[in-house]
């Protein structure tokens, strides 16, 4: 099988390198591809947005399956580009990315399909939301109803900084705060059937304990001690299942990944927001912990014959990130800093350095901004791939580098913000 991911960051690396270990994958392919999936795959100089050309490139190389890894191609309509070309392709199309898309999308959906979820609000006035802010109260939560990077979304009990998060964005749709613990839950679809992946938690804020402001992730682990151990199959059939018949049902069928950030809260389950691509880094850990073929099950959903390849096996342990970010992020990002010590950190047992904002300069790897790298490692549990992690992350040196030193040492409960998730 010969693949081709889309994209630049690190989800692409942990896709295409996850990729390459599936024995029935005889060729890997990334447009455009970074550094480190440079070291095991060929990279092809194409705009990810441009679906014309990714589905020449698709052609030309002989791909049997693209995956397209972030969210703007594929709200773009880049997926529905490469199927018309008939390549099969693991990604939703441009009205099925809606839900990702568009907020008050998503959340039409959700109530459509009876989904539990936060109560909430389209505004698109200050009058509205200052209505909607009087309504849920704080802490308040406003999130910006289009693609925001990661960053659209603030939950303060300042009510200033709500009402100027909201004027800054147009449609913005406020939510009550959901109290509890968040999970990211990962489900592979193919329109009609859904196969979940191993849960995982991600810590968004900039610094320890919570602190400061939200990015697009700065660390990540799996699997979820603390969760309850039906979970996936809770969030399958109350929020996944109905949203894929929903979606079907507006003739929009969902193939691809439906990412789910969920608080569990007192009463249960909560969707906080719907993502149409594999979250980073919060996919990193169940990555490397998947015992089974990656090629085998994306192919199969893209061909809309989910159940004809069995559910995904997940190995024994751990696994955890850890992102290294530049200076400034994430405000601005340093660009140009030389990076040392990442081939001392691969070498490290159970531990794969991925690439996220890098680039050759001179011969020489630098920053190329954001979340540089991410450390990801095994373990037997999840203190011991936290410990393997941090020692190899010690190894990795560049100017301004920033890194929590908090990553998985107890579970994300409500000092982070359960409604934050805008990975």
């Amino acid at each position: 099988m010969k693949t081709l991911v889309i994209g630049t960051g690190g989800r692409e690396h942990a896709l295409a390198l996850a990729l390459s270990r599936d024995p029935a994958v005889t060729e890997v392919h990334a447009a455009p591809g970074n550094p480190g999936i440079g070291a095991f795959a060929s990279l092809h100089p194409v705009d990810p947005m441009d679906g014309a050309a990714v589905a020449a490139l698709a052609a030309e190389i002989g791909a049997d399956l693209v995956v397209v890894g972030p969210e703007a191609p594929l709200v773009a309509g880049v997926a529905d580009a490469v199927r018309e070309a008939g390549v099969p392709v693991f990604g939703p199309s441009r009205a099925a990315a809606l839900l990702e898309g568009s907020k008050a999308f998503s959340k039409e959906v959700m109530a459509a399909a009876g989904v539990p979820t936060a109560g909430s609000r389209t505004c698109v006035t200050a009058d509205e939301v200052a209505a909607a802010l009087d309504a849920f109260g704080p802490p308040y939560v406003v999130k910006d109803d289009a693609l925001a990077a990661g960053k659209g979304v603030v939950v303060t009990r300042d009510r200033a900084e709500a009402e100027e998060h909201a004027a800054g964005c147009g449609t913005v749709v406020v939510e009550e705060f959901l109290d509890g613990p968040e999970v990211s839950l990962f489900a592979v679809c193919d329109g009609t059937t859904a196969y979940p992946l191993q849960p995982a938690q991600d810590f968004k804020r900039i610094h320890d304990g919570g602190r400061g402001p939200n990015t697009g992730g700065m660390g990540s682990y799996s699997p979820l001690p603390w969760a309850p151990a039906d979970l996936a199959a809770t969030v399958v059939d109350t929020v996944v299942q109905p949203t894929l018949d929903e979606m079907a049902r507006r003739e929009a069928p969902f193939v691809g990944c439906l990412y789910v950030g969920l608080a569990l809260t007192a009463a249960g389950p909560r969707v906080i927001e719907f993502n149409c691509r594999f979250g980073d880094p919060d996919v990193q850990p169940v990555l490397a912990l998947l015992d089974s073929p990656l090629g085998e099950l994306l192919l199969a959903a893209a061909r809309g014959d989910l159940e004809s390849v069995p559910a995904p096996v997940f190995r024994d342990g751990a696994s955890v990130t850890v992102v290294l970010a530049s200076a400034g992020y994430p405000e601005s990002s340093s660009k140009g800093d030389v990076i040392t010590g990442v081939g001392a950190a691969n070498g490290v047992n159970d531990v794969d350095v991925i690439h996220a904002g890098t680039a050759l300069h001179q011969d020489s790897l630098v920053t190329a901004g954001g979340r540089v790298l991410a450390v990801r490692a095994l373990g037997y549990d999840v203190a011991d791939a936290r410990a393997r992690a941090y020692a190899a992350a010690d190894l990795v040196s560049f100017e301004g580098q920033q890194r929590r030193s908090d990553i998985a040492a107890e579970p994300l409960g409500v000092v982070e913000g359960a409604s934050v998730a805008d990975d």
